[in-house]
C-alpha cells in the first residue's frame, strides 16, 4: 500500500520571499505559506467574512 501525500500545493509566487497555497486533500481548507529569507509563516486562508477557504477535496 502506497503512502499518498494529504497536503498538495495548488499556487506558488517568488523565490526568495515567496508566497503558497496548500489544500488539505482529507479537509480541502486552504491555507497560505509565506517565507522571506530564512523566516516563514503558516496560516489558515480566510475569505472576506474571516471564514477558511474550502476547496472541492482533490482526488488522491
Amino acid at each position: 500500500m502506497g503512502k499518498t501525500e494529504r497536503f498538495e500545493k495548488i499556487y506558488s509566487q517568488g523565490i526568495i520571499s515567496s508566497t503558497e497555497i496548500w489544500v488539505d486533500k482529507e479537509t480541502g481548507i486552504n491555507y497560505l505559506w509565506h517565507k522571506d529569507g530564512y523566516a516563514g509563516g503558516l496560516t489558515v486562508l480566510l475569505d472576506k467574512e474571516g471564514k477558511p477557504v474550502v476547496s472541492a477535496i482533490l482526488q488522491r
